[in-house]
């Protein structure tokens, strides 16, 4: 078992930033990937950025040169730093950790872009 616990979150005002955090804990095997992902209200949720243990990077398009993840493998935790702040960025924030058939979520983080 995984167990995923998000910080971070929070009200910011347009073209603001905020990092998120998602600490890992149990049985961690050492080749992962870390995801965050993204919902907001009556939407899909969808893919932020993702890393592997290795480092390798995605984004999604409408992220791209203002989000950055990045891990931290000896703390077990992956972070999301987001710059230039939209209120389309508002959302719930979810962590995903994800090894061969497993994949484990957090329970999320609130994510509010508003003036």
């Amino acid at each position: 078992q995984v167990r995923l616990v998000e910080s971070g979150g929070g009200l910011v005002q347009p073209g603001g930033s905020l990092r998120l955090s998602c600490a890992a804990s149990g049985s961690i095997h050492s080749i992962n990937v870390m995801t965050w992902y993204r919902q907001a209200p009556e939407k899909e949720r969808e893919l932020v950025a993702g890393i592997t243990s290795t480092g390798r990077t995605n984004y999604a398009d409408s992220v791209k040169g203002r989000f950055t993840i990045s891990r931290d493998n000896a703390e077990n935790t992956v972070y999301l730093q987001m710059n230039s702040l939209k209120p389309e960025d508002t959302a719930v924030y979810y962590c995903k950790y994800s090894y061969s058939i497993s994949a484990y979520w957090g329970q999320g983080t609130q994510v509010t872009v508003s003036s």
